[in-house]
């Protein structure tokens, strides 16, 4: 659709909260309203459009506002989505650590760089709490461009080492992850900043993530998709392709999304829930730390996204991530604590009975074990623990 529009199709822009629109190649990264930007509404992808030769998320690239002539690709996309047999029904699981740098993030980043490549940068600026300044720092250095990430200096050493390996700047700031967004924000005067939950080109990109369980399960939608929510980005790319899907006439219903967070950074489940700001209390460290994000700058679009499908979300006590994380390494599956609270959301909503036996559900796994060795280490030594597990497994 950016090679070559469609007929009678507008050509994308960049929106904002306040109705504000930019040129698709403005190299803003937020509204003169100081919100996020979105790419304004594109036509759905028909199974014809998928470039079947490609084995990257760029099969879809009918699908992505950034020319396929600009990408810069490290085979990102095309995760296995595995069937398990769990608490007595057969669940499939999107395996998103088989991207290059072990996470989901590859899929946003990708598009995001390639757009920025496109554009002629140089450098960027990133701040993460690891996965996404691994992601960064890989595919700025793929195009060939320098990075610089910000990093809360509480990050697993192991996230940090795969950022540094990849020739990345690494700046370590002390306090939360909020208070390290803010450094970044203030840094973005100097330096063009590729932040993956600010820039409107990651979301494109984790919409793949959609149309992979689309194509996957013969041009069908799923009925659930599971999913844990840090800023929601994944939350907003499912919303985002199967809306167009459903626009496009390929799908007949939404799927309905059903979001995990830990429970003292569940800020999204609260808000969706009606549960009062500072009703928890003060927030303590989770060992799910790339989901421990207080002010979700996506905020009211990942509540609608969930609202409009029908779906719910779920604070998840540390002790459930705990043995959701044993539940799922019981099964083969070798999860990062942040990945695994989508399992024990999983467990809550089969608990409450909003998902059903009979119903075909995916549950997004956005990030490997070995990213976090360290917290691994101290789940399966069973410190902090209360000896239960998930998924039916004792």
């Amino acid at each position: 659709m950016t090679d070559e529009q469609p007929s009678g199709v507008a050509a994308p822009v960049l929106v904002d909260r306040s109705g504000g629109r930019y040129p698709l190649d403005d190299p803003r990264w937020r509204g003169e309203d100081g919100g996020p930007l979105a790419v304004s509404a594109l036509p759905g992808l028909r199974p014809g459009q998928i470039d079947t030769a490609e084995r990257s998320l760029w099969r879809y690239h009918a699908a992505l506002p950034v020319p396929v002539a600009h990408r810069v690709s490290l085979g990102e996309g095309c995760t296995p989505m595995i069937p398990v047999d769990w608490a007595g029904r057969r669940v499939h699981f999107k395996l998103e650590w088989f991207n290059p740098t072990s996470s989901f993030k590859d899929r946003g980043v990708s598009v995001m760089i390639s757009h920025l490549a496109g554009q002629g940068a140089d450098r960027v600026l990133e701040d993460s709490s690891g996965n996404g300044g691994s992601a960064v720092a890989a595919y700025a250095a793929a195009a060939g461009i320098r990075a610089k990430i910000i990093v809360p200096a509480a990050t697993s050493a192991a996230k940090i080492l795969q950022a540094r390996a990849y020739g990345a700047e690494i700046e370590l700031v002390e306090g939360t992850r909020d208070e390290v967004a803010d450094e970044a924000v203030r840094q973005s005067r100097r330096i063009p900043y590729a932040s993956h939950n600010w820039h409107p080109m990651f979301i494109q990109g984790t919409k793949t993530v959609a149309y992979e369980m689309w194509e996957s399960l013969g041009f069908t939608a799923p009925d659930n998709v599971v999913l844990v929510a840090g800023a929601g980005s994944n939350v907003i790319g499912c919303d985002l392709a199967f809306g167009e899907l459903l626009d496009a006439g390929q799908i007949d219903r939404r799927p309905r999304l059903f979001v995990g967070q830990p429970e003292h950074w569940a800020t999204i489940a609260d808000t969706l829930n009606g549960v009062a700001p500072g009703a928890r209390g003060e927030r303590v460290p989770t060992i799910a730390e790339g989901a421990s994000i207080a002010h979700p700058v996506r905020l009211p679009e990942a509540v609608e996204a969930v609202r409009r499908s029908g779906g719910a979300a779920y604070a998840v006590p540390e002790a459930e991530i705990r043995a959701a994380v044993r539940a799922l390494s019981a099964r083969g599956l070798y999860a990062e604590p942040t990945s695994s609270v989508a399992a024990a959301a999983l467990d809550h909503f089969i608990a409450t009975g909003e998902i059903a036996p009979d119903e075909t559900t995916v549950v997004v796994l956005t990030g490997a074990g070995l990213k976090s060795a360290e917290t691994m280490a101290a789940v399966f030594a069973g410190h902090g623990d209360d000896g239960r597990d998930a998924g039916g497994v004792r």
